[in-house]
């Protein structure tokens, strides 16, 4: 089966829980928020195989400048099948019209979002504090 893509912001807690954690993210071990979250994004975008939730893109933004896409996820056996890219280029033609699109990438997965566009910059750093421990 082929790959559907949807903008939705509902999803159950057990969908997210399963996505998130398939890949070792912290957050999947609290599904309660992340339903919460998911209606406040500004944007999801959602890759199904089926019924089956394998991918996400979620954005926030001002409405007119800036918008920074804070979740990037794919089940790991989905890796590798472009759904990564094509979640990244459904948020990048949704803020077509924006002047700065912001992504925080980790170390490993920097050259991924060089393909998709994205430039490291040599002036900034991301800066965190956070609870969780991914």
């Amino acid at each position: 089966m082929g790959i559907e893509y949807k903008e939705t912001r509902e999803f159950s807690r057990g969908q997210l829980e399963d996505l998130f954690l398939s890949v070792e993210w912290s957050s999947g071990h609290f599904p309660d928020k992340l339903v919460v979250a998911m209606r406040n994004f500004s944007t999801v975008v959602s890759a199904w195989d089926g019924e089956k939730l394998v991918g996400m893109a979620c954005a926030m933004d001002d409405g007119i400048m800036n918008a920074y896409m804070h979740y990037l996820l794919v089940r790991p056996e989905y890796q590798g099948k472009g759904i990564g890219s094509a979640l990244v280029s459904k948020i990048k033609e949704k803020y077509g019209d924006y002047l700065r699109l912001v992504i925080v990438a980790y170390n490993k997965e920097q050259a991924f979002y060089e393909k998709c566009g994205f430039k490291k910059a040599e002036d900034a750093s991301a800066m965190f504090i956070t609870e969780l421990w991914t």
